[in-house]
């Protein structure tokens, strides 16, 4: 959905809707959106900023990176974002403390369907846990331990301490 800058009202615009994703757009590469996202947004022209404050929710299902098991995930995100136009960044010299959070537009337009999943992508977790408290799959077994609570309880050897360990036996 694209927005036209210059037909923007003095009021605003206001969207609810709804926007599909295909799980080759995500960041996280197991990730599957469950349902659309819907984005509640209010679009705001003041001066030569355009002021995009927004709410999206969605579910999605992602892999945790302990036990690779598939877990849903509920998004509930708000985002306050700054536009301005590329041909001011062009002009300027230097950038400004406040203009880390802005981000610039071209050819008049906003694609809001982009700024919704720039968004999405950015509330996925740095490494993705089912739980806290996941313990993973067992080194030595293979199994989930969360499922099937695995009986090893003997670590296996480090065998790059193998070497040392005998060198040190031996000369006792």
């Amino acid at each position: 959905m694209f927005i036209d800058i210059d037909k923007l009202s003095k009021e605003g615009l206001r969207v609810s809707r709804d926007f599909e994703f295909l799980s080759i757009d995500l960041v996280e590469e197991n990730a599957v959106s469950l349902e659309p996202v819907h984005a509640e947004v209010t679009v705001r022209k003041v001066g030569e900023e355009i002021l995009i404050k927004g709410r999206m929710t969605a579910r999605l299902s992602l892999d945790c990176s302990r036990c690779l098991a598939p877990y849903e995930v509920a998004v509930d995100s708000c985002f306050d974002l700054v536009y301005l136009s590329e041909e001011l960044d062009l002009i300027r010299e230097e950038l400004d403390e406040d203009d880390v959070n802005r981000v610039f537009y071209r050819e008049r337009q906003l694609d809001l369907k982009e700024i919704i999943l720039e968004q999405l992508n950015l509330t996925f977790p740095a490494k993705p846990l089912c739980s806290p408290n996941c313990e993973g799959i067992c080194a030595i077994c293979g199994k989930v331990r969360k499922h099937s609570g695995c009986d090893c309880s003997e670590k296996a050897p480090d065998p790059r301490f193998q070497k040392l360990k005998i060198s040190i036996r031996d000369k006792k």
